[in-house]
């Protein structure tokens, strides 16, 4: 097993092991290095874990010690991180987990799907000893959506059980009772989002007086989504904070706020360019007539077992998903209107291939974690290249090619064209297609017009 181990990281699985980069290895691991890269390809008789939003499975374990160990990783730990399958850090965890382990406060920026889940949780868990008094949380993962609150919760718990620290997921829309009585018992690690924290805060449910680490996830979105606010109302109540880490895809705006007024002397870990996709993305741009918008997509459809589609609007979304099931596509709709309990079993569905389109609001444009989509369309151009890379990079993840298209109509061309230069692609323009172009089955055949960002 040692010699050719399964081995999982982060948010991400997907190819064999790699050697820990050496010090003349960092620039080249950077840009190759996806945390899905750090374990096995899935086979097809493992059993995914039930319940799950995303597609995590459980795989065999590798023999410890780990190589996060010379990171300094305790020995507890790297038991656990073997026990759950990660064998070897990738490059924002060897920048990351050692200065973190030190007791400094960490700002870090990489790109989707780069491990920083475990860059963040490695440290957290190592530095948790003590165990927590009823609703009395040691550490707290503050996240902006509900799915990346139950992604990071599966990434970490099973570490966690190793090591003899509770992880517990706190989000809206799932049973505030069950959380409330999970506190309780006493949790060491929450992950948690903004709104039902700061509701189970007012009603004396959780006291965060003792959190003593603290990272702020996907910091960004919250700035974006306006949680900035409610963000340092809830920093201003954990009075205990040894140590705050913030991990993000920027560190500008808001964001930077953040960091002056809330990090102490913070190290900052950047791994990459923040307009950097995955090396293996191919972008596309079509030219697309609005009556036929629909049609096209079900085109590409047919070729890609797996297709996120991406609408600005709920009430968009709807339309589209119904569109596509009228044309006998296998797709559903995914968006904040929808209970909890439908969007768990629609990306369930998705993440186990009963179902091959899945169109979108921008609530699934972080905290998905399925290996093997295999194109994202938008089908309008994103509002800014933010927007774009946070949904584009739900496909072309471990190691795989993916695509991501963008339907362009007359009036879009310049919005497509500031993209291009934001995302220092070629300012190529759309390719014209109606939804009997043979090509849109094959996307490769555009290969010629296409292009993949450097990394």
């Amino acid at each position: 097993m040692s010699s050719n181990p399964a081995n999982r990281s982060g948010r991400d699985s997907g190819n064999r092991r790699r050697r820990r980069p050496s010090s003349g290895d960092t620039t080249r691991s950077s840009s190759n290095s996806r945390e899905r890269s750090q374990r096995h390809e899935r086979r097809s008789d493992e059993p995914q874990r039930s319940g799950r939003l995303t597609s995590v499975s459980a795989l065999p374990p590798v023999e410890p010690p780990t190589e996060f160990a010379a990171l300094g990783v305790p020995e507890r730990v790297d038991n656990g991180l073997a026990a759950a399958g990660f064998a070897a850090p990738f490059a924002i965890q060897l920048e990351a987990i050692p200065v973190a382990l030190e007791g400094r406060d960490v700002c870090g920026r990489a790109k989707t799907g780069s491990g920083k889940t475990l860059a963040f949780g490695v440290p957290m868990l190592a530095q948790i000893t003590e165990r927590a008094a009823p609703a009395k949380p040691l550490g707290l993962v503050l996240v902006p959506t509900r799915e990346l609150a139950v992604q990071v919760a599966e990434v970490l718990e099973p570490v966690g059980e190793h090591c003899d620290v509770r992880v517990l997921a706190v989000y809206g829309g799932a049973s505030r009772s069950h959380q409330v009585d999970e506190l309780a018992k006493g949790v060491e690690l929450v992950v948690a989002t903004p709104l039902r924290l700061i509701d189970l805060l007012k009603s004396g449910e959780i006291d965060l007086s003792g959190v003593q680490y603290m990272c702020l996830d996907e910091a960004d979105r919250m700035a974006d989504d306006g949680f900035t606010p409610q963000v340092e109302w809830i920093l201003r109540h954990c009075t205990g904070r040894r140590q705050t880490m913030l991990f993000s895809a920027t560190l500008d705006g808001d964001v930077g706020h953040l960091i002056r007024n809330y990090l102490s002397d913070p190290i900052e870990v950047a791994i990459d360019s923040a307009t950097d996709t995955v090396g293996t993305m191919h972008h596309l741009f079509l030219a697309v007539h609005h009556m036929d918008k629909t049609r096209v997509v079900a085109a590409i459809a047919e070729s890609i077992p797996k297709l996120v589609v991406f609408c600005q609007t709920k009430r968009l979304c709807d339309k589209v998903a119904t569109a596509l099931q009228d044309l006998d596509v296998n797709a559903s709709a995914l968006h904040g209107d929808l209970q909890q309990s439908t969007r768990e079993r629609v990306l369930q569905r998705f993440a186990e291939g009963k179902l091959s389109v899945l169109v979108a609001t921008d609530v699934a444009a972080r905290g998905i974690d399925i290996d093997d989509i295999g194109a994202v369309v938008h089908y309008d151009p994103a509002q800014d290249v933010k927007d774009y890379l946070h949904r584009s990079g739900r496909t072309a993840r471990a190691g795989r090619d993916g695509w991501a298209v963008t339907l362009v109509e007359y009036n879009q061309h310049t919005q497509m064209r500031v993209l291009q230069r934001g995302l220092r692609l070629p300012n190529n323009p759309a390719i014209e297609v109606f939804s009997n172009n043979p090509g849109l089955r094959n996307l490769a055949s555009f290969q010629a017009d296409s292009t993949t960002a450097a990394t």
